[in-house]
């Protein structure tokens, strides 16, 4: 993986090294090598250091502009000068030690001392994904202390660390959405080599990590693309933050090798193991192929035959952008789940305003949720007036990425609260153990695995006219909330401007030792995922479900293909009150031939701060399902009698407990 990645052959033999196709990269002897695509420019110079030294660059054509560049160590500070006029920093600069209005710097990216030689990668099939916001996730908020944090997780059982997107962005503290510099993280968190040694030690604990990318827009402020080229946008589309980029119109080839480039650089020298992109839905593409399917593509050539990862959040819920290429989909690997989170949401809370509306949170939500991915693909949706999603049957259960909240759920609750924290304990449990044990690929956001106090906003640090902006804008979009719009309510909406917002979010790692029985929860039941045969094949031995009260619900996990006929699990979940089953008219609910049920673990476990469960099943045959919890059933032979030295009717769960 030290290996330099496939040259660029551009601008003649002097570029033949080139890791990215713009830019300014070291070359041996102190020199760089500079290009740049600024096809509304007669020409430009490259501005070197403090003094700013002035070299022109010479015109490629097509618009390009490129120059071996004597004089230039790494470390060097520069700037690009379009035409006559001012100078702004480099498009595809890999830092910004000043933000994003300050000179680009020069970095050596085969400088570092990667020892994750021996890493493979990841694919998607057992994974748990972990979202995290690096400012957030310490009280130091930067590189090294987020790397101490990573042996608990390791330990916890996650698999794949989702960073929210780190690409530099103005001000002290934001979430990252607004990126401008988009192959330069951010300054905020330490520097280029700090994020390598971050990655560096994920691989060595056996932790993945990919990259919340935002390509469907840029900030609104530190944005100088359209200063080289307004090619880089387009007014042909509507976009929900700004103005939509370039891929299918006029001048749109620079444009894709620009993001096309973007997504490997990640991929080649920060040795991440892949993407998540944001909002898909906002990037516009009429043209085949799809620019996102040349994202995948771009991910996996810069791997080198290593496992890749591939997550896309598409409110839409189209399947086609996890179907694969051949098939005519754009080959994402999985789709963030929203239908899953908002069903669990309306369960757990019992308010289903706004987007939560066309949700009920039943068991047969929940169910379905579970069995099928989407619950909308195709019909009609009564929040936005129209149908919404599409059919998704032939993608595999692991493709949707289960999640009880998110970065953007938390902050949506208007108090940054947890989702924990607005649910029954019970409940919370039990719904917990649902999205662990199910079949898709489960995701926790930071903080979840200990019932974390701080608070989730949202915070973005503007200059004071923007900052107003963004306040008034926020705070319009929570209206749609009726509970929100009042004005007791918007009196206690914080400011996203303000430092202590931001200061409120930051984790106290030290509440695992305090709130032990959540950790446990969760490291028991991914334990439990990874261990146990029939979990661990995320449905693959078939998987079915049924409603069996108001509020209480069954699935029913068939023994994998290699685990052998009969080697089943029960999964029940009640968020009601405690339930007696008198009569079990429900085929799911018979064990296998030959076989019984016996408790294999439950979510009021006093480990977990349960009350403890009685056994299911009563000497007259019922079963009695306590209220607020989830219990798993694992299907075991029938030990006879005579090895028992019991009557007849013993079940094997008396047996064993």
């Amino acid at each position: 993986m030290s290996s330099p990645p496939d040259a660029a052959q551009v601008g003649g033999s002097a570029f033949a090294l080139r890791r990215c196709p713009i830019g300014v990269e070291p070359a041996p002897g102190d020199r760089v090598l500079a290009r740049v695509w600024a096809p509304v420019c007669r020409g430009v110079h490259l501005l070197v250091g403090p003094e700013e030294r002035t070299v022109a660059l010479d015109a490629e054509g097509d618009g390009y502009f490129s120059a071996m560049v004597e004089g230039v160590p790494v470390g060097s500070l520069y700037r690009f000068q379009l035409d006559d006029g001012p100078a702004f920093p480099d498009p595809a600069s890999r830092f910004q030690p000043d933000g994003p209005e300050g000179p680009s710097q020069v970095v050596d990216a085969s400088a570092f001392a990667w020892t994750d030689a021996g890493w493979a990668g990841c694919g998607l099939r057992g994974q748990v994904v972990y979202e995290m916001h690096i400012g957030t996730f310490t009280p130091e908020g930067t590189w090294a202390a987020a790397a101490r944090e990573l042996p608990s997780l390791a330990e916890l059982g996650v698999t794949v660390l989702e960073l929210m997107p780190v690409a530099e962005f103005p001000g002290r503290f934001g979430w990252g959405y607004d990126g401008v510099d988009l192959f330069a993280p951010t300054r905020l968190y330490g520097g280029p080599d700090d994020m390598r040694r971050f990655v560096d030690r994920a691989h060595a604990l056996g932790l993945a990590v990919i990259l919340d990318v935002v390509y469907n827009h840029l900030g609104p402020s530190g944005n100088f693309l359209s200063r080289f080229s307004p090619d880089y946008f387009t007014n042909r589309y509507k976009n929900e933050w700004g103005d939509a980029l370039n891929f299918d119109g006029p001048n749109c080839g620079p444009v894709r090798e620009f993001f096309r480039a973007n997504a490997a650089f990640w991929v080649n020298e920060y040795h991440l193991d892949g993407l998540r992109l944001d909002a898909t839905q906002q990037i516009f593409d009429r043209s085949t192929p799809h620019i996102i399917q040349e994202f995948g593509q771009a991910v996996r050539q810069a791997a080198r035959g290593r496992g890749t990862l591939l997550i896309g959040e598409n409110e839409p819920q189209l399947a086609t952008m996890a179907t694969p290429v051949e098939q005519g989909g754009c080959g994402l690997d999985a789709l963030w789940n929203d239908d899953f989170h908002h069903t669990a949401r309306v369960a757990l809370t019992g308010r289903n305003e706004a987007y939560y509306t066309d949700y009920r949170g039943t068991p047969q939500e929940l169910l379905s949720a579970t069995k099928h991915g989407f619950l909308y693909q195709g019909q009609w949706y009564r929040w936005q007036g129209k149908r919404r999603g599409s059919p998704a049957y032939g993608l595999p259960r692991p493709a949707f990425v289960s999640f009880l909240q998110n970065h953007d759920q938390i902050a949506n609750s208007g108090r940054g609260q947890r989702i924990h924290a607005l649910t029954t304990p019970g409940r919370f449990r039990a719904l917990t153990a649902l999205t662990l044990l199910g079949p898709g690929t489960p995701m926790l956001f930071q903080g979840q695995e200990f019932a974390a106090s701080a608070p989730f906003y949202y915070f973005a640090d503007h200059e004071p006219d923007l900052a107003a902006k963004v306040e008034t804008g926020r705070a319009e979009f929570l209206s749609q909330f009726p509970s929100l719009a009042t004005p007791a309510m918007r009196a206690h909406l914080t400011r996203p401007q303000d430092a202590e917002t931001f200061r409120h979010c930051k984790l106290d790692h030290t509440e695992r030792e305090a709130h032990t029985e959540v950790w446990a929860l969760h490291r028991d039941l991914l334990r439990l995922r990874r261990e146990d045969p029939v979990f661990r094949a995320q449905g693959d031995g078939g998987l079915d479900g049924a409603v069996l009260a108001e509020e209480a619900f069954v699935l029913r996990f068939f023994g994998a293909k290699e685990g052998g006929a009969g080697d089943d699990r029960l999964l029940l979940v009640n968020l009601g009150r405690d339930l007696r089953l008198d009569i079990l008219p429900e085929p799911l609910l018979a064990p296998p031939v030959g076989r019984d049920w016996t408790p294999l673990w439950s979510s009021e476990d006093p480990r977990y701060g349960g009350c403890g469960i009685a056994p299911l099943e009563s000497s007259d045959g019922g079963w009695r399902l306590p209220g607020h919890a989830a219990v798993v059933l694992a299907a075991t032979d029938i030990v006879p009698d005579q090895e028992r030295g019991e009557g007849n009717g013993t079940s094997a769960q008396e047996t064993h407990g």
